[in-house]
Order: structure tokens, then C-alpha cells, then sequence
């Protein structure tokens, strides 16, 4: 059971949440967020917390992104784009219950400290950037630890804003 309530961009987001799990849910309508919305979801943050759960692509980071400038200390899933893909559309509406649940049960909270934990000489010495297969081996380890996909200085964030540990990208490692 989730306590907190989850933040999705539309109406077709939220029957594909409520087919994996009973749970409040919060659509922004997009990215114009209409009248009282943001509202809802700092009232939302202050009395259960707030998961944001956009849509694997620019549009979905966008948004997250608009969000946390407002709303501090959110917590954040990501699913799979390979799960969200259906007819070239993307987006959480095309997942599975199974995958909107595995990405619920990653969920991350966003480190407010500014944490160097981890650096671009360790993309580059696990190939995460400037090898052929780098977008491959990011978006692999993004689903592992849950952090999603993102380009060589999105993913360097979130490794070091999403409270990944040294042990855990290690043994994503492994597994790739």
C-alpha cells in the first residue's frame, strides 16, 4: 500500500495506475498544470508526500522537473521507456500493472544535500559515456537502481541525488 499521493500528467495515467494499485492520484493535465493543481500537490507533499511518476521523455522530465523547483523533497519513480512505448506513443497510460508496480517499488527520494558521491570519471571508466553502447548501459542500470533513463549529465544527477549507494551502481554493474 502506498501512503503518499502520485503525481501522473493525465487522466489516461491515472486508469493505468488504478489498474496496478488502489492509491490517491494528482494529474497535472500536462504541462500548463490548470488552476490550483500545484496547490493540490504542495497540500498533498505537506499532509502524505508526493511521488511524481511522468512519462519516460522530455515532456515527463519537463514537468518533474517544474515540480520539484516548487515542491521540495518529493519522491521519484521511473518507468522503463521500453515499458511505456505502445503504437510510437509513450507514456505511462501504455504500461502494465506489473511495470507501473516495479517502478513504484523503486521509488527514490531526491537528496536535497548536494552530494558528489559519484562522478563523470566513473561514467567513463564503466563506459556510461563515449562507448558505443553507453545509452544502452545507462538506460539498463537506470531501471535497475530505479533512477530511469537520462543522457550522461542526467544520469551523473540522479546517481548522486537519488541516494544510490557505491555497493548498489556496483552491483548494477555486475549485472550488465
Amino acid at each position: 500500500m502506498i501512503k503518499e499521493v502520485i503525481v501522473v500528467e493525465g487522466r489516461d495515467d491515472i486508469r493505468a495506475v488504478k489498474k496496478a494499485l488502489d492509491c490517491e492520484l494528482i494529474a497535472t493535465g500536462g504541462f500548463g498544470f490548470p488552476k490550483g493543481v500545484m496547490e493540490r500537490i504542495k497540500t498533498a507533499q505537506e499532509k502524505r508526500g508526493v511521488i511524481i511518476f511522468t512519462d519516460p521523455d522530455f515532456a515527463g522530465e519537463k514537468i518533474r522537473k517544474k515540480i520539484v523547483e516548487q515542491v521540495p523533497n518529493c519522491k521519484h519513480a521511473f518507468l522503463p521507456r521500453e515499458d511505456a512505448i505502445k503504437d510510437g506513443d509513450i507514456g505511462i497510460e501504455n504500461a502494465s500493472p506489473e511495470s507501473i508496480l516495479s517502478a513504484l517499488e523503486k521509488v527514490r527520494t531526491q537528496s536535497i544535500e548536494d552530494r558528489k558521491e559519484f562522478s563523470q570519471k566513473d561514467l567513463i571508466y564503466n563506459g556510461l559515456i563515449g562507448s558505443e553502447n553507453s545509452s544502452y548501459k545507462r538506460d539498463f542500470l537506470g531501471k535497475i537502481l530505479g533512477i530511469g533513463y537520462g543522457n550522461s549529465k542526467q544520469f551523473l544527477n540522479r546517481l548522486n541525488n537519488y541516494g544510490v549507494s557505491r555497493k548498489e551502481f556496483e552491483d548494477a554493474l555486475r549485472e550488465l
